[in-house]
Formats: structure tokens, C-alpha cells, sequence
């Protein structure tokens, strides 16, 4: 093994500008109460934990599985939504690591608070994830793929991410030249620009350097079709790269928005599992044979 348990939180972290040193156990408060679907994923096989993400400011939490034994993984970059990397998204990561793959998930909110505690949605957005630039995001994932190849992560690489991860997902589809395909679940495509987030899904689709997948919900009340269908109209103009012109959104039309998120009463089995099928052959095609 290489710095994977020897790293710890460096000295002064909080002064250093973060909140969250660690992650928090089980679900995210403002997501409480948890359904009765909620699936477990065991460790058996699997090394699985907590590590930390050097970056140039300090170090992030993150959640890592991976198969106990082999090495050369496929890495997929596990996006969390605005809870956090609570234990869904740390299921997520135990699924791929089942079929192979090194899948890390770094809490994203580390500099901007504990997401896990902030008991209500409203107070969470206002006082975290409305903080969070998505440049530091973007680079905080690329931390994340240098740490990943230095820990057996030498395959392709794949992200995923769940509603505020869904558009993240985009985005660094954008960003990155190390990415080979990303899966957007249900992630906000529009917006207004801030100085914050100077720029939306739609506003980068035509210049996308790996292909996307897009999962999203026909009864989703926060994404209406509309723009999802100009998202659709943005990947295949005359200038769109190969990269976006290839990429697709489907659209469950029964589905609400989180029909993925097992935990929560908006969780959809039979639109959640042959998405999650579909998204495992959008990776297998393009490098990421999960």
C-alpha cells in the first residue's frame, strides 16, 4: 500500500480553511426518515473506508472501495448529492467496487460545512451548498483522480453523480482531458450565472471531452422536460464535439426526481435498476469494463 492508511488530517485543518474533518456516519439528518427499500452494500471482498484527498489547501474527507485483492481498477468518481457523502453514496462506491472498480467519493462541502448535520434542506442550501464554487469542485475531483492513480487506480475513468452531483457530472465532462464517459443522474442543466457557478450544463454541452449519459425523471418538479430538452438540443449542434454529439439523455417518464436513491420515499425499483444497467454499459462501452 502506498500513503492509503497513513494519511490523517493535516495539523490545523479548520484553520486552514475547512469545516468537516471527517465524515459522518449513516444518513444525512435533512434526509431523515429512511425508507424501507434503503439497500446494503457489505465490505465482503472489499477494502473500504475513509481516506483523505491531498489538496493544495489541506485535505478532503472521501470514501474509497475497492477489491481487496488486484490492482489496475477502472476508477469511477462518485459524486454526492446536497447531503453529502452520507451512506448512500457510500453504497454507491461498495457497488462499483463489486465489479471492480476503485470508486472514491470526496465530500465536496468540506471547506463550506457538515452537511450530514444540518438537520433541514432549506438551511443546508442556503448555508452550505450555495457556497461551494464549482472550480474548487472541479479541481477537488482532479486531486481525486491523482490520488486514485496512485492507489492501483490505473484504468479509465469514469464519473457518476446524483442530483447537485448530476450537474457536477456535466461539468467536469467539460473540465477534464483523464475522463473517458461521466452518467448524470437527474442533475440540474440551467440556470442563472454567479460568480459562483458562471456557467451550466447547457452552457458547455457543445464542448463536452468525454461523452455523458443523462438519467432524469418525467415528473422530476425541479427539472422540468423543457430544459432537458434543451440540454438534448446543446449536444448536437454543428460545433459540438464528438464527445457530445455521442452523449444522450433518457428520460423515465413515470419517474420522480431521486428515483435512484433507495433510501428515500421518490425511489423508483423499476426504473432504478435498469437505469443502473444502463449506466454500467454506457461505462463498459466507452473503456470502463465494470
Amino acid at each position: 500500500m502506498s500513503d492509503l492508511k497513513s494519511l490523517r488530517p493535516l495539523d490545523g485543518l479548520n484553520r486552514r480553511g475547512f469545516v468537516t474533518a471527517a465524515l459522518v456516519g449513516g444518513f444525512a439528518a435533512a434526509a431523515l426518515p429512511i425508507s424501507a427499500t434503503t439497500i446494503t452494500t457489505n465490505t465482503s471482498g472489499l477494502e473500504a473506508g475513509e481516506t483523505r484527498i491531498p489538496v493544495s489547501d489541506g485535505a478532503l474527507p472521501a470514501y474509497f472501495a475497492r477489491p481487496a485483492a488486484g490492482k489496475n481498477f477502472p476508477v469511477v468518481l462518485v459524486v454526492q448529492e446536497i447531503f453529502g457523502v452520507h451512506e448512500h453514496i457510500r453504497d454507491v462506491c461498495r457497488r462499483f467496487a463489486k465489479r471492480g472498480a476503485l470508486a472514491i467519493a470526496p465530500e465536496l462541502f468540506a471547506r463550506q460545512g457538515n452537511p450530514a448535520a444540518v438537520p433541514d434542506i432549506q438551511t443546508l442550501m442556503r448555508d452550505i451548498v450555495s457556497k461551494v464554487p464549482d472550480q474548487q469542485v472541479m479541481d477537488d475531483l482532479d486531486a481525486t483522480v491523482k490520488w486514485a492513480r496512485r492507489e492501483h487506480g490505473t484504468g479509465k475513468v469514469g464519473v457518476t453523480g446524483f442530483c447537485w452531483g448530476g450537474r457536477i457530472t456535466w461539468l467536469y465532462a467539460a473540465h477534464s482531458t483523464e475522463l473517458a464517459a461521466g452518467v448524470a443522474w437527474y442533475g440540474r442543466v440551467v440556470g442563472q450565472p454567479s460568480a459562483l457557478q458562471p456557467k451550466h450544463p447547457v452552457d458547455v454541452a457543445a464542448s463536452l471531452k468525454a461523452p455523458v449519459l443523462g438519467l432524469y425523471a418525467g415528473r422530476d418538479g425541479g427539472i422540468p422536460l423543457a430544459s432537458v430538452e434543451r440540454m438534448t438540443a446543446a449536444l448536437s449542434t454543428p460545433d459540438s464535439s464528438i464527445a457530445a454529439k455521442v452523449s444522450r439523455i433518457d428520460v423515465y417518464p413515470e419517474a420522480q426526481h431521486g428515483f435512484y436513491a433507495d433510501y428515500r420515499a421518490s425511489y423508483r425499483a423499476e426504473d432504478a435498476e435498469p437505469a443502473f444497467r444502463t449506466a454500467l454499459d454506457w461505462f463498459a462501452r466507452n473503456g470502463l469494463e465494470l
